[in-house]
Protein backbone atom coordinates (compact mmCIF):
# COMPACT_ATOMS: atom_id res chain seq x y z
CA UNK A 1 0.00 0.00 0.00
CA UNK A 2 2.69 2.16 1.00
CA UNK A 3 4.10 1.69 -3.38
CA UNK A 4 0.64 2.96 -4.13
CA UNK A 5 1.20 6.30 -2.97
CA UNK A 6 3.88 6.77 -5.66
CA UNK A 7 2.31 5.31 -8.64
CA UNK A 8 -1.66 7.20 -8.10
CA UNK A 9 -1.63 9.99 -10.76
CA UNK A 10 -1.23 13.09 -8.91
CA UNK A 11 -5.35 14.05 -8.80
CA UNK A 12 -6.93 16.30 -6.41
CA UNK A 13 -10.62 17.43 -5.36
CA UNK A 14 -9.79 21.34 -4.38
CA UNK A 15 -13.36 21.96 -3.75
CA UNK A 16 -12.60 22.08 0.28
CA UNK A 17 -10.59 25.14 -0.44
CA UNK A 18 -12.09 27.01 -3.45
CA UNK A 19 -9.17 26.33 -5.74
CA UNK A 20 -5.40 25.10 -6.00
CA UNK A 21 -3.38 25.49 -3.16
CA UNK A 22 0.54 25.39 -2.94
CA UNK A 23 0.60 21.92 -1.92
CA UNK A 24 -1.47 20.48 -4.88
CA UNK A 25 0.01 22.31 -7.15
CA UNK A 26 3.75 20.85 -5.84
CA UNK A 27 2.55 17.61 -5.75
CA UNK A 28 1.68 17.71 -9.11
CA UNK A 29 4.80 18.99 -10.10
CA UNK A 30 7.06 16.80 -8.28
CA UNK A 31 5.91 14.18 -10.29
CA UNK A 32 5.79 11.38 -7.06
CA UNK A 33 2.10 10.12 -7.26
CA UNK A 34 0.04 11.54 -4.46
CA UNK A 35 3.06 12.17 -2.19
CA UNK A 36 2.78 15.69 -1.07
CA UNK A 37 6.04 16.09 0.68
CA UNK A 38 4.77 20.22 1.29
CA UNK A 39 1.96 19.11 3.96
CA UNK A 40 3.50 17.74 6.61
CA UNK A 41 1.60 15.05 7.76
CA UNK A 42 2.75 12.57 4.93
CA UNK A 43 6.97 13.17 5.68
CA UNK A 44 7.28 10.61 7.65
CA UNK A 45 5.47 7.88 5.38
CA UNK A 46 8.41 7.08 3.58
CA UNK A 47 10.18 5.68 6.45
CA UNK A 48 6.91 3.45 7.15
CA UNK A 49 9.30 0.93 4.89
CA UNK A 50 11.18 -0.38 7.51
CA UNK A 51 8.03 -1.22 9.85
CA UNK A 52 7.37 -3.62 6.28
CA UNK A 53 10.45 -4.97 6.02
CA UNK A 54 11.87 -3.28 2.73
CA UNK A 55 14.06 -0.51 4.10
CA UNK A 56 15.70 -0.09 0.70
CA UNK A 57 12.36 1.70 -0.34
CA UNK A 58 13.56 4.59 2.44
CA UNK A 59 16.40 4.54 1.27
CA UNK A 60 15.46 5.43 -2.45
CA UNK A 61 12.09 7.84 -1.57
CA UNK A 62 14.50 9.63 0.85
CA UNK A 63 16.92 10.26 -1.28
CA UNK A 64 14.60 11.28 -4.24
CA UNK A 65 13.05 13.66 -2.06
CA UNK A 66 16.25 15.41 -1.03
CA UNK A 67 17.54 15.39 -4.22
CA UNK A 68 14.07 16.41 -6.26
CA UNK A 69 12.64 18.86 -3.83
CA UNK A 70 15.48 20.56 -1.60
CA UNK A 71 17.80 23.17 -3.27
CA UNK A 72 20.00 26.35 -2.40
CA UNK A 73 17.96 28.42 -4.99
CA UNK A 74 15.19 31.52 -3.71
CA UNK A 75 12.52 28.64 -5.34
CA UNK A 76 13.98 25.61 -3.83
CA UNK A 77 12.00 24.68 -0.61
CA UNK A 78 8.90 23.00 -1.15
CA UNK A 79 6.22 23.67 0.73
CA UNK A 80 6.36 25.89 3.72
CA UNK A 81 7.43 25.52 7.00
CA UNK A 82 5.14 24.76 9.72
CA UNK A 83 6.96 24.72 13.12
CA UNK A 84 10.33 23.98 11.18
CA UNK A 85 9.28 20.17 10.32
CA UNK A 86 9.88 20.80 6.65
CA UNK A 87 13.69 21.97 7.13
CA UNK A 88 13.90 19.28 10.15
CA UNK A 89 13.06 16.42 7.73
CA UNK A 90 15.72 17.13 5.60
CA UNK A 91 18.16 17.59 8.53
CA UNK A 92 17.27 14.31 10.27
CA UNK A 93 17.20 12.63 6.39
CA UNK A 94 20.67 14.15 5.51
CA UNK A 95 22.18 12.44 8.62
CA UNK A 96 20.19 9.28 7.41
CA UNK A 97 17.53 8.39 10.25
CA UNK A 98 14.38 10.45 11.17
CA UNK A 99 11.79 10.24 14.23
CA UNK A 100 9.25 8.86 12.88
CA UNK A 101 7.72 8.47 16.59
CA UNK A 102 8.84 10.82 18.35
CA UNK A 103 6.97 9.08 21.73
CA UNK A 104 9.56 6.59 21.55
CA UNK A 105 13.65 7.08 21.47
CA UNK A 106 13.84 5.60 17.98
CA UNK A 107 15.21 7.21 15.14
CA UNK A 108 14.37 5.24 12.44
CA UNK A 109 16.89 4.53 9.50
CA UNK A 110 16.98 6.34 5.62
CA UNK A 111 20.00 7.18 3.82
CA UNK A 112 22.69 9.56 4.37
CA UNK A 113 23.39 12.58 2.36
CA UNK A 114 26.86 13.55 2.95
CA UNK A 115 29.97 11.57 2.64
CA UNK A 116 30.50 12.75 6.70
CA UNK A 117 28.44 14.36 8.96
CA UNK A 118 30.08 15.26 12.74
CA UNK A 119 27.21 16.22 15.58
CA UNK A 120 28.53 17.86 18.83
CA UNK A 121 25.79 17.05 21.03
CA UNK A 122 25.22 19.62 24.42
CA UNK A 123 27.24 16.91 26.60
CA UNK A 124 30.32 17.34 24.71
CA UNK A 125 29.90 13.81 23.03
CA UNK A 126 29.82 13.18 19.17
CA UNK A 127 27.74 11.39 16.81
CA UNK A 128 30.15 10.80 13.79
CA UNK A 129 28.20 9.36 10.80
CA UNK A 130 30.51 8.35 7.49
CA UNK A 131 28.93 6.80 4.51
CA UNK A 132 31.61 5.13 2.49
CA UNK A 133 31.49 4.84 -1.56
CA UNK A 134 28.02 7.74 -1.75
CA UNK A 135 26.95 9.44 -4.54
CA UNK A 136 24.30 10.40 -6.18
CA UNK A 137 23.12 6.64 -7.73
CA UNK A 138 24.51 4.64 -4.11
CA UNK A 139 21.70 5.71 -2.10
CA UNK A 140 21.19 2.00 -0.77
CA UNK A 141 22.81 0.97 2.26
CA UNK A 142 24.65 -2.18 1.69
CA UNK A 143 25.86 -2.57 5.96
CA UNK A 144 26.35 -0.72 8.63
CA UNK A 145 28.42 -0.91 11.62
CA UNK A 146 27.60 0.81 14.75
CA UNK A 147 30.52 1.83 16.94
CA UNK A 148 32.60 -0.75 14.98
CA UNK A 149 29.90 -3.63 15.07
CA UNK A 150 27.95 -4.75 12.58
CA UNK A 151 24.44 -3.44 12.48
CA UNK A 152 21.03 -4.89 11.25
CA UNK A 153 18.68 -2.83 12.73
CA UNK A 154 16.52 -0.38 10.56
CA UNK A 155 16.65 2.21 13.89
CA UNK A 156 19.03 3.64 16.20
CA UNK A 157 18.62 4.55 20.15
CA UNK A 158 18.11 8.35 21.10
CA UNK A 159 20.31 7.29 23.94
CA UNK A 160 22.61 5.20 22.57
CA UNK A 161 23.72 8.15 20.43
CA UNK A 162 23.64 10.76 23.41
CA UNK A 163 26.40 8.39 24.98
CA UNK A 164 28.25 9.38 21.57
CA UNK A 165 28.68 7.04 18.83
CA UNK A 166 29.81 6.71 15.41
CA UNK A 167 27.36 4.95 12.62
CA UNK A 168 29.80 3.86 9.36
CA UNK A 169 27.39 2.83 6.12
CA UNK A 170 28.71 1.18 3.28
CA UNK A 171 26.38 2.55 0.24
CA UNK A 172 25.78 0.71 -2.89
CA UNK A 173 24.14 1.15 -6.16
CA UNK A 174 21.58 -1.98 -5.80
CA UNK A 175 19.19 -2.77 -2.76
CA UNK A 176 20.75 -4.78 0.02
CA UNK A 177 17.52 -6.97 0.06
CA UNK A 178 18.58 -9.10 2.78
CA UNK A 179 19.53 -6.23 5.51
CA UNK A 180 16.73 -5.00 7.92
CA UNK A 181 13.51 -7.51 6.78
CA UNK A 182 13.47 -9.17 10.23
CA UNK A 183 11.11 -8.61 12.30
CA UNK A 184 13.72 -8.22 15.36
CA UNK A 185 15.10 -5.43 13.15
CA UNK A 186 11.66 -3.46 12.91
CA UNK A 187 11.55 0.07 15.50
CA UNK A 188 8.64 -0.69 17.38
CA UNK A 189 5.40 -0.42 16.88
CA UNK A 190 2.23 -0.09 18.78
CA UNK A 191 0.29 -2.53 16.43
CA UNK A 192 2.45 -5.49 16.96
CA UNK A 193 3.27 -4.68 20.99
CA UNK A 194 1.86 -8.06 22.86
CA UNK A 195 1.42 -5.48 25.81
CA UNK A 196 -0.83 -3.40 23.84
CA UNK A 197 -3.61 -6.01 23.25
Amino acid sequence: MLDSVFIMPPTFDDSYYGGVIHEIREMQIMNMGQYAHGNQPIQHMIYLYNYAGEPWKTQYWSREVMDKLYFATPDGYCGDEDNGQTSAWYVFSAMGFYPVCPATDQYVLGSPLFDKITVTLENGKQVIITSNNNSKNNRYVDALKFNGANYTKNWISHFDLQKGAKLDFTMSNTPNRLKGIKEADFPYSLSTDPQSK
